[in-house]
């Protein structure tokens, strides 16, 4: 991207989820002629598209008090470099995604030195601290969102809202739900068409990692245990490498495949998986292979969370979106080894249940609108560049 002050747009983009989709955009802009230039936070993909990274989502993407306590200086850093640079370029607009304890305060600092804040990916108002909504109506311009039932939720406070789909519906192919593709993907495998294979995302952050990488393997085991036909492989998101996710693994006794790949393609090899809470939920939907959903976390950040979240019983995203419990979801002591064991002995056993969620998981695509999220996004932005 050539650069241009006149053109200056600041992203911040700290969540492996939200850089993917800050580089669609990105990659959308070149492809469309658009010269832009973009600084702020994002991804290793997003600065080989000519980002200018002051923070790297690859080590922002920290959650929880401990964890936002233990990385404070970097974060702080990252923020005040961010107000210094919007404060000298004068961008065009800021473009803020999800990250709403950072990127909230961060607007408030915007809209204080005249730049219009755009964000997309709204934050969870509608589940926990509905009072932010209020704070969104002061500082933010315009909202970007994910899911039909946001747009009438900010409409009722007044806020300008534009409902702009899943980005994640452009990444869902139809090659995915060919019997004929399956065969061959899983063949460079080598996994058998009777082979069941259970993959595990333990999450794409570090803390993520460190609170369910361990009970995952142990469930795993006690699987593999049972049924000999059972092949598990560990799918690694995007933000790690395999040499940094080899390092955080316990010991283990049995076969693991250790798998780097597009997140859709690994998740295709799969028949069920065990899944750590959040987008990735949508992506396991939407490629409809059964779960089981976990999440666990600080205890301290747990009872605070467990006291904000009251107006949904859900937290798991696919849940949510479904508007139902399709997928069974733990949370913190109650996603223990021996329930995690249970939950998906019935996926691979009952096949009554199993094809029952598999059916129940179609109505995502029907749920979260049509492709062509970002150029959506793009044309709400173009307002802003104009």
């Amino acid at each position: 991207m050539t650069k241009s002050t006149n053109n200056s747009v600041l992203i911040v983009a700290a969540e492996a989820s939200s850089a993917l989709y800050a580089q669609k955009l990105l990659e959308h802009w070149q492809q469309h002629g658009c010269t832009i230039e973009a600084f702020g936070v994002g991804s290793k993909a997003m600065v080989k598209l000519g980002f200018e990274a002051i923070g790297h989502s690859e080590t922002m993407a920290v959650m929880g008090f401990q964890e936002i306590f233990s990385h404070w200086r970097e974060i702080k850093s990252c923020f005040d470099q961010l107000v210094k640079a919007a404060e000298e370029r004068k961008p065009k607009f800021a473009l803020l995604l999800d990250y709403p304890g950072f990127n909230l305060r961060l607007a408030k600092k915007l809209k204080n030195l005249g730049i219009k804040v755009i964000y997309y990916i709204s934050p969870q108002v509608w589940a926990w601290k509905t009072s932010r909504v209020h704070t969104i109506k002061k500082i933010v311009d315009k909202m970007l969102v994910l899911f039909p039932f946001e747009k009438p939720f900010y409409e009722k406070y007044g806020i300008d809202v534009n409902f702009v789909g899943h980005p994640l519906l452009d990444e869902i192919e139809d090659k995915y739900f060919s019997p004929e593709y399956l065969q061959s993907h899983r063949q460079r495998y080598g996994i058998q068409n009777s082979e069941f294979v259970l993959g595990l995302m333990p999450g794409s952050r570090r803390s993520e990692l460190k609170h369910h990488l361990t009970t995952q393997l142990a469930v795993a085991e006690k699987v593999v245990q049972k049924n000999s036909n059972v092949k598990v492989a560990l799918l690694v998101a995007p933000t790690f490498e395999l040499e940094e996710i080899r390092r955080f693994l316990p010991e283990y006794k049995f076969p693991l495949m250790i798998v780097k790949d597009d997140p859709s393609e690994m998740i295709h090899l799969c028949n069920g998986i065990l899944c750590a809470s959040g987008t990735a939920t949508l992506q396991v939907g939407l490629l409809e292979k059964p779960m089981v959903i976990m999440y666990k976390m600080n205890p301290f950040t747990a009872c605070l969370a467990k006291w904000f979240v009251k107006s949904t019983q859900h937290f798991g995203l696919i849940n949510l979106v479904l508007e139902k419990r399709l997928v069974p979801e733990y949370f913190q002591e109650e996603a223990n080894v021996e329930q995690l064991f249970q939950s998906i002995n019935e996926i691979i056993y009952n096949t009554d249940q199993r094809e029952k969620m598999v059916e129940g998981l179609k109505q995502t695509r029907l749920k979260l609108g049509e492709r062509g999220a970002t150029e959506r996004v793009a044309a709400a932005l173009q307002e802003f560049l104009s």
